[in-house]
C-alpha cells in the first residue's frame, strides 16, 4: 500500500508507517500544488491513501471525481507528538478496505 503524507504534516510521522510504502509531499516534489492538482498526481502514480491535516479538503473537491482515499487528521495541532496518538487508529482503517473520499480521524485523548 502507498500511502502520502500531505505537506501540513510532520515528515518525522513517515517513520511510524514503516510497513508501507510512505512518501511526503516533498519527497515528490508536489510541494505548493494545489489539492486537485495533487489528488490527481497521486492517482497517476498509483497512491491509495493521502494522510493530511487540511481540514476544508473535504468541502472543496468531489472525491467521486478521485479514487482516493482521505484520512484527515483532526488533533489540536499539527504536531508530530499530537499527531503521533493517532497512528493506532490510521493503522486500524488501513487493515479495512479503503473507502474512497474523505474519512475523518479523530484524535482519542
Amino acid at each position: 500500500m502507498k500511502l502520502l503524507l500531505d505537506e501540513n504534516l510532520p515528515k518525522k510521522l513517515k517513520g511510524d508507517f514503516k510497513e508501507y510504502s510512505v512518501y511526503t509531499v516533498s519527497d515528490k516534489s508536489w510541494n505548493g500544488k494545489k489539492n486537485g492538482e495533487l489528488l490527481q498526481l497521486m492517482i497517476e502514480d498509483r497512491f491509495d491513501v493521502l494522510l493530511s491535516f487540511d481540514k476544508n479538503l473535504q468541502h472543496q473537491q468531489n472525491f467521486n471525481k478521485y479514487p482516493i482515499t482521505v484520512f484527515l487528521l483532526n488533533a489540536e495541532d499539527n504536531t508530530y507528538l499530537t499527531l503521533q496518538k493517532s497512528v493506532l487508529q490510521v493503522k486500524e482503517l488501513l487493515r479495512l478496505p479503503l473507502k474512497n473520499g474523505v474519512t475523518e480521524i479523530k484524535q482519542i485523548i
